[in-house]
């Protein structure tokens, strides 16, 4: 059996190595685990994840009445906080999500990914992803990374810039050799993965298909109006710490997923 996240943890390790443009990353500061997503259905192949975003300031909803504009209710006070992953004694920063099946599908052909490639091999468009996900981590780890365009703004949205710039890292790390076995997975689509290793696996958190976001707790202390009805704030499952015990392996298939092992336990064979 395959452990895809192991593999793409591994190949990352490389690409920071002989990438001069990612060398300021510590890669035991990010985290890969996988999602499910079905190859039929359209959607995102791979996200970055940030947890090294500061507590919000203390806000509430509130509800007006649509003919006189005047406030009916409101909710809770409440601050939006990041849940803290340790990894035994490191603190991870970032995470990467790898979304199963569908980023095992991806291939240059009938892409956007075609103009910036030419004649590269179909896989090429996988590892363009990984860097793709890479490139998205800030030097400073205050967030996800801004780019700088040619009228002087900054921005964290997706554009030609963004788009050359990792390609072009990627066109570099390959003319830099780098040893097939590290690339060779990538070759593969999900059905050749299963035929080849019996089966396809990736590391994820205990409370699958949920993982580490961003969650709101109350601040019971701050003053509310008497005069207007407070809500309840919803109660959000979200656990504020996770722990290697919640990672575990999960098998993938086409249609779903089942998980493997117990907790702690988050590398397969």
């Amino acid at each position: 059996m395959i452990n895809y996240t192991e593999r793409i943890a591994l190949l990352m390790q490389d690409v920071v190595s002989r990438t001069p443009s990612l060398s300021f990353l510590d890669l035991k500061e990010v985290l890969v685990f996988g999602r499910f997503g079905r190859p039929d259905v359209d959607g995102a192949f791979a996200t970055c994840h940030c947890l090294t975003l500061p507590e919000s300031d203390p806000g509430y909803y509130f509800w007006r009445d649509r003919s006189t504009g005047e406030l009916t209710r409101r909710s809770e006070w409440f601050v939006t906080k990041t849940p803290v992953v340790r990894v035994g004694p490191t603190q991870i920063k970032y995470l990467i999500s790898f979304v199963l099946p569908r980023f095992c599908e991806q291939k240059l052909e009938k892409s956007w990914k075609r103009e910036l490639y030419g004649s590269f091999d179909p896989w090429v468009a996988k590892l363009d992803t990984i860097v793709h996900e890479l490139y998205h981590i800030d030097p400073c780890a205050s967030g996800i990374r801004q780019i700088a365009h040619a009228n002087g703004s900054r921005s964290r949205l997706h554009g030609p810039e963004f788009y050359e710039q990792v390609a072009s890292m990627v066109r570099g790390y390959l003319a830099s050799n780098p040893h097939p076995s590290l690339l060779e997975f990538l070759e593969w689509d999900f059905a050749a993965l299963q035929g080849r290793f019996g089966g396809v696996a990736a590391t994820t958190f205990r409370n699958f298909p949920s993982f580490p976001q961003r969650y709101m707790e109350v601040c019971s202390a701050l003053p509310v109006d008497s005069a207007i009805k407070v809500e309840p704030l919803k109660q959000f499952s979200q656990p504020p710490l996770y722990t290697e015990d919640d990672l575990h392996v999960r098998l993938f298939t086409d249609t779903s997923t089942r998980r493997l092992t117990g907790k702690g336990q988050h590398r397969a064979a």
